[in-house]
Order: structure tokens, then sequence, then C-alpha cells
């Protein structure tokens, strides 16, 4: 039996990605990942780190990624955001990916609708702030929803708020625990978020107010 990719290989240039992070760098090593096979064309020019010594760090560097640190001692959030755009800003990235990054952002004039974040629930359900890792997937199975999954938006200056890109579907079996239903919705997470990348990046993506609507290929 011949398994087809998750997504076919797409031809043109590739589009310059920055990725936010703050955890294990799962989500940065599935991009890394997807370009590598071909099924993402991209390019990842720099990751920005919320906090030292966290696994997504050895990540980048194990395949040469440039990496800064955002300032955690800034004294207001423009300041905090301005430390994070403006290595994003030096290297030359196209779009910003907000991979599991915990902070709350300030985004420039100049990458407005250019930053992307996915959100391991169907937003609006259990998103906003303190709504992360483990505490969406247990939230989700306390109030006993039948399914959950994932959402990509375009992130705006309030937690998990902007419009809607992509949304994926997991059921919600009565045995699962957070950790089980969080493995199994990464996975569409893992799907997602390119295809929303590859999207933007062949210009598909339309705004309008809060609907994100998708273009037909050319």
């Amino acid at each position: 039996m011949v398994v087809a990719p998750r997504n076919p290989p797409i031809i043109g240039p590739p589009i310059r990605l920055a990725v936010c992070v703050s955890g294990e760098g799962t989500t940065l090593q599935n991009l890394i990942e997807e370009i590598r096979a071909r099924r993402l064309v991209a390019q990842i020019v720099q990751v920005v780190a919320s906090r030292p010594r966290i696994g997504a760090i050895g990540r980048a560097e194990a395949v040469g990624i440039p990496l800064a640190l955002a300032n955690r001692n800034a004294k207001t959030r423009a300041e905090y955001s301005a430390s994070v755009f403006d290595p994003i800003r030096h290297g030359g990235a196209d779009l910003v990916i907000l991979g599991g990054f915990l902070s709350l952002l300030q985004i420039p004039p100049d990458y407005k609708g250019r930053v992307l974040n996915v959100h391991p629930s169907l937003i609006p359900a259990f998103s906003g702030e303190g709504f992360y890792g483990r505490r969406v997937h247990q939230a989700a199975i306390d109030y006993g929803v039948k399914v959950s999954g994932c959402t990509v938006h375009f992130a705006d200056d309030a937690y998990d708020n902007g419009p809607i890109v992509l949304q994926r579907i997991v059921a919600v079996a009565e045995d699962d625990t957070a950790e089980s239903l969080a493995a199994r919705i990464f996975q569409e997470e893992c799907r997602a978020l390119p295809e929303a990348i590859t999207l933007y990046a062949q210009g598909r993506l339309r705004m309008d107010g809060r609907r994100v609507r998708i273009a037909p290929p050319a």
C-alpha cells in the first residue's frame, strides 16, 4: 500500500519564517522536518526564545538557525515586544509563527497580519489568558465536550483573539487524559500549521473583518 504524504510537494520560492518559542520546541521541530521533507517550501531564518535553557533552543542550534532571547527584564510590553521583533526584522522574516509562545506581544505595524499562532483547542472554546498546554486539554475533558481540536489564527494584541485561518477537529474519547488528548491534537497541529503557512505564502488568505477567506489556487 502506498501512503500519500500529508501535504503534496509545493513548488515556489521559500517563505522566510521566524518562530517564537517558550518550551520544548515540538512545533519548531515539526516545521524543521516538514521543510526537510520538502512538504513545506520555507526557510526558518530566526528563532526567538522567551527564556533560556528550554528544549527549543537545542533544536534550533542543532540545525544552525539563528537564535535570540527576548528581554525578560523589559519594563513594558512594548519594550518586550521590541526585543522579540527586532531580531525577526533583522532576519528578514516574511511571517512569524508563535509555536507555543506564552508571552503576550504587542505586534508592530509592519508585522500586523503577518503573525500566525497555533492553539490546541477550537477557539473560542478553552482559549485566552491562562489556557495553555495541559490546562487546555484538561479543561476540555472536565467540561465534557465530545470534540476538541486545534486552531491556526492570525495573532493580534490579545490572547488567542485574531481571525481564524484553519481548524481541525479531534474526537474526545471517554477514557482520554489531558496527555492522550494533547498527543492527538498535536498531530493535527502538525498538519494544520504547515497548511496555513503554505496558504499564506501562496497569497490565498483574504481577511474580511473577523473572517479569513481562502482563495482557490491560481
